[in-house]
């Protein structure tokens, strides 16, 4: 007999492309032989290797039997001793079933399909293991972002360092340019501007001045602040994103796989029902080999495996198609979960937008002698020694259009006002215009303090928002909602361009969190799609999260579900198309599996069933929906998920 194998799949995932101002301070993460998990299943499957290399080469038994004990001792002897704890509790666990069967395909001579499955399961509580300890780095990992000393300043004027956790509300903290803020707090006095893109989610650094709030953990600018503390630092923003991912991971409802909601029923059910047909013929005068050999065959039929396969090939498949089309799924468990979601909530920076600054207008003004290219090409030189977002972007524009950037000379930076630099023997200035009407950033360029025209520059849509949002409006029967820490002018743009009308602005990570649990609480699975440290908490609480991979922070990718590689976003609706697809083709199979197991009972029940024949259809059987499940390996199978999209 050929014993069942469960897979479980778990599948870590990191950042590369995290941007400076987001990225923690380098955190050590956990590796892999770290863990006694890792180690054990490391043994196991050695140990197989080996033997089944001496086993394959016709090798004597002595030769490779110990091997194979080695892998049934290594990875066996952990769920063993654990499915035991469970027996004690009155709990048939699921893995002390595995272990026996495995012990029982030993028992018939079948030792190197008993070995394989103990390698599956000491692997796969591996990588679950793994997955846990490396999502435990990422949320321990964002204390970094707030710096672990400020510099406080006494009642006399005098500067002293003093960890940040030994702040308290109304200290006065000194925070230089470039470093990071360490608590959240009030300016006093200073004009700066702070990166706070891993609160709110804002593409571009805030200015910052007297009466401004301020954040734990955001970068400062060019310029020196006082800020009053405001909060504990234990009641930081950064620290409760920190509690909101942890508490939405722990109170998230278990999942389980379909099957596996019903496999401890089914096994107790299973062993109950083998030792009945054994035992109850005997008791009746039965033969003992005839009863023993009408019980195995039952055992054998009866045996889960069809069933279990009918659940893993089809989302495994899934799963894998996705995985070559740029979307890691972490789990079977959470591609099933992608196919129940009947409401959508959208970040929008660098989920719907690039998150990056470009210049998208250049507006020379009348009797200036400037043209488009003129203004554009002054404007870079002066800005080219700034590493500020804005900067970047108005010398990218020129270098777009292959434009000569003159040195400049005496460049200095007002934080908060702009830029001001010598240019070919004129002063030139770039700073923000004060254009409350817009919902982009414009910025004057003056010349020699005359005015000669505006820059503006907007957050880039993505080319495939518009169409992504109308597929998840026809996936869940709903549009999305728009859920963004950035400004409400920002985000109606970005709504009017998308077709969506139900926009909330100006959230903080808890604010977030509770539109998504309102939605769960009016009965909706929501699915999230985030990209940033401030995202976490969201795709933590939902009931799937999918983030954005390519400047995805690392606390984002590690909580979300699944990850998009390369940034495509039309692929959201694709991967939750085929994750339907998934769970159709798992009721197809339970369909199948049941049939033939209900059959072959019946058979042997009622009739003689010979063991040959049993063994023949429950494996038919078993290859019939593994078979069934691997359709969606198909490039058909993700085309038609898209095609639907367009």
């Amino acid at each position: 007999m050929r014993s069942c194998m469960v897979v479980r799949v778990s599948t870590t995932l990191t950042s590369t492309a995290v941007p400076t101002s987001a990225r923690p301070a380098p955190r050590r993460r956990t590796r892999v032989l770290a863990l006694p998990e890792a180690r054990w299943a490391l043994a196991a499957t050695v140990a197989f290797l080996l033997g089944l290399a001496f086993d394959l080469g016709g090798t004597p038994a002595w030769l490779y039997g110990p091997l194979y004990a080695v892998a049934y001792a290594t990875g066996g002897w952990e769920p063993a001793l654990e499915g035991l704890r469970a027996l004690r509790e009155k709990t048939l666990d699921v893995d002390l079933l595995m272990i026996v069967a495995a012990l029982g395909a030993a028992s018939i001579g079948q030792v190197r399909d008993g070995a394989l499955l103990i390698v599956i399961f000491a692997t796969s509580g591996a990588l679950e293991a793994l997955a846990t300890a490396r999502t435990a780095d990422s949320v321990r990992g964002l204390l970094d972002l707030a710096p672990t000393t400020a510099t406080r300043l006494t009642d006399d004027g005098r500067e002293e360092t003093v960890a940040t956790a030994d702040l308290a509300v109304g200290d006065l903290v000194l925070v230089r340019p470039g470093e990071r803020i360490g608590a959240d707090g009030q300016v006093l006095d200073g004009m700066s501007e702070a990166d706070q893109a891993t609160i709110t989610g804002e593409p571009l650094p805030v200015a910052k001045g007297p009466g401004d709030e301020v954040f734990a953990g955001t970068l400062n600018g060019t310029g020196a602040l006082r800020v009053r503390v405001e909060r504990d630092p234990a009641d930081s923003v950064i620290a409760r994103i920190v509690t909101l991912v942890e508490e939405a991971s722990r109170t998230k409802a278990p999942t389980q796989l379909f099957i596996e909601k019903i496999e401890q029923r089914y096994a107790v059910g299973m062993v109950a029902a083998t030792v009945a047909v054994f035992a109850i013929p005997l008791a009746f005068g039965a033969d003992l080999t005839a009863a023993l050999l009408r019980a195995m065959t039952f055992m054998i039929v009866a045996s889960p495996c069809a069933v279990v396969l009918a659940t893993m090939p089809p989302l495994l498949s899934a799963i894998a198609n996705a995985g070559r089309h740029g979307v890691l799924v972490k789990s079977a468990v959470a591609m099933e979960r992608l196919g129940e979601i009947d409401a959508t909530a959208l970040d929008k920076t660098g989920t719907l937008t690039e998150g990056a600054p470009e210049v998208t207008a250049v507006t020379p003004r009348p009797g200036s002698g400037l043209d488009e290219n003129a203004l554009l090409a002054l404007a870079a030189a002066a800005e080219h020694p700034s590493e500020h977002p804005l900067a970047r972007a108005v010398v990218t524009a020129a270098r777009a259009r292959g434009l000569r950037i003159a040195p400049a000379e005496d460049f200095t930076a007002a934080p908060g006002r702009g830029v001001t630099a010598v240019v070919e023997g004129r002063t030139i200035t770039v700073g923000r215009a004060d254009d409350a009407d817009s919902d982009a950033t414009v910025v004057l360029v003056t010349r020699d303090n005359a005015p000669v025209g505006t820059l503006t520059l907007t957050d880039r849509l993505r080319p495939d928002a518009a169409a992504t949002t109308a597929a998840l409006t026809a996936l869940t029967g709903t549009a999305p909602v728009l859920l963004t820490g950035d400004n409400p002018r920002a985000a109606a743009r970005v709504a009017d361009a998308t077709g969506l009308t139900d926009v909330r602005a100006e959230l903080l990570p808890e604010d977030k969190v509770a539109a998504v649990r309102d939605l769960h609480a009016a009965g909706r699975k929501v699915l999230f799609v985030g990209d940033g440290v401030n995202d976490a908490p969201a795709l933590a609480a939902a009931h799937s999260g999918i983030a954005m991979g390519r400047a995805g922070s690392d606390l984002a990718l590690e909580t979300a579900d699944a990850v998009v590689v390369r940034d495509e976003l039309v692929t959201v609706p694709a991967v939750v198309r085929l994750s339907r697809a998934a769970r159709r083709l798992v009721v197809q199979n339970l369909v199948i599996a049941g049939t033939f197991i209900t059959g072959l009972v019946l058979w042997d029940l009622i009739g003689h069933l010979p063991l040959p024949l049993g063994v023949a259809g429950h494996e038919g059987s078993t290859v019939l929906v593994g078979l069934n499940g691997l359709r969606l390996l198909r490039e058909s199978a993700w085309r038609s998920g898209t095609a639907q999209d367009t």
